[in-house]
């Protein structure tokens, strides 16, 4: 996966968001009721997305991405902070007609069918809850669906049950569910981690072509930075809970500023990078965050932190055109460059 795959320009100068996050977080009790201990599962999460375009959020286990998903979905009520959704907050939206718009595709295609029905019943009930055709065309819809989706031939596929499928064809049969209540946006919770590496690459394809050719756009969750690479128009970094870096993805990883990004990257295989190119420490977990004090909440694992870093939380600037990151070392060296560059002018 060393080259991205083929994909329309996203139309961000041109439209408008098909959804927002503004200052999303989302906080947790934990402890028992007389602890008063509170884990910051999700801090301050911004997003806009397109139409048309594909952006990934990136990170380890445990660094809140799913949770982002969970808020976006509805299933979390978030602490504070607000979603928009084609300009409109949803809380004045009818919760139907949202779900209906802005879909989700889970991590396990095993769960994602039921087993005592066929596969198609999934697709079938969508489109009889939020298609405007008639009940004499559902099925003929549902065949187009799989097709789009590259079950086919599908007249075959609408009959089988899902033990008869493997799991690609599964993960194929959780897009086609989503596609058939006519969303805007999908939201694809690490739709590849437990597939065959041989079959991932389809699925990534599959992702292009439903934005390139449907207009559709993504949410792509991942802790496969290459996979992201592969497939994004645009990356965010979350670690515990915050965005710490954030841009065109051939931009952000051509040129990582923030020293998380460059710890994922130097996890990525690469036999033509030099010996020295590690990143100087060990990989670690992502902490958990609770009753966080200011500072940098990657400070404790980042061998370049300085005094402040530790006594006051980043946040994120711009350090390059359209890419962002929060990082007080970082941004001190943008600004030296700059000031440099400046001088010889």
């Amino acid at each position: 996966m060393n080259e991205p795959a083929l994909r329309s320009e996203p139309s961000a100068l041109t439209a408008s968001p098909v959804l927002e996050a503004r200052g999303l977080t989302k906080h947790f009790h934990v402890g028992g009721i007389f602890s008063g201990k509170t884990l910051h599962a999700v801090d301050d999460f911004d997003l806009s997305i397109y139409p048309g375009e594909i952006v990934a959020l990136v990170g380890e286990s445990g660094s809140g991405k799913s949770t982002v998903a969970r808020l976006l979905a509805q299933v979390y009520k978030p602490t504070s902070g607000e979603i928009l959704y084609r300009g409109t907050p949803i809380e004045s939206l009818h919760a139907r007609e949202y779900r209906r718009h802005v879909q989700m595709v889970f991590q396990d295609p095993f769960s994602s069918l039921n087993p005592v029905y066929r596969a198609s019943h999934g697709v079938l009930r969508s489109l009889k809850l939020y298609s405007k055709k008639p009940r004499s065309q559902l099925r003929q819809e549902a065949a187009r669906i799989l097709d789009l989706v590259g079950l086919t031939p599908s007249d075959q596929f609408l009959d089988k049950y899902p033990y008869e499928l493997s799991g690609g064809q599964r993960q194929r049969y959780g897009f086609a569910q989503a596609l058939a209540c006519g969303p805007d946006l999908i939201l694809a919770d690490e739709p590849v981690s437990m597939l065959d590496v041989s079959i991932r690459l389809g699925i990534l394809n599959l992702m292009a072509d439903l934005c390139r050719d449907e207009g559709l756009a993504f949410l792509y969750i991942t802790h496969d930075i290459a996979s992201a690479r592969y497939v994004a128009d645009r990356m965010l970094v979350m670690y515990a809970g915050e965005v710490v870096e954030d841009g065109p993805t051939e931009d952000v990883l051509q040129h990582p500023k923030h020293p998380y990004t460059q710890l994922l990257l130097s996890a990525v295989p690469d036999p033509n990078a030099p010996a020295e190119a590690a990143f100087p420490m060990e990989m670690g977990e992502p902490p958990r965050v609770i009753d966080p004090k200011p500072g940098s909440r990657f400070c404790p694992r980042c061998p370049y932190a300085i005094p402040i870093c530790s006594q006051e939380t980043p946040r994120l600037r711009l350090v390059r055109p359209n890419h962002r990151v929060a990082c007080h070392v970082a941004q001190a060296e943008e600004a030296i460059a700059e000031a440099v560059a400046q001088s010889r002018e």
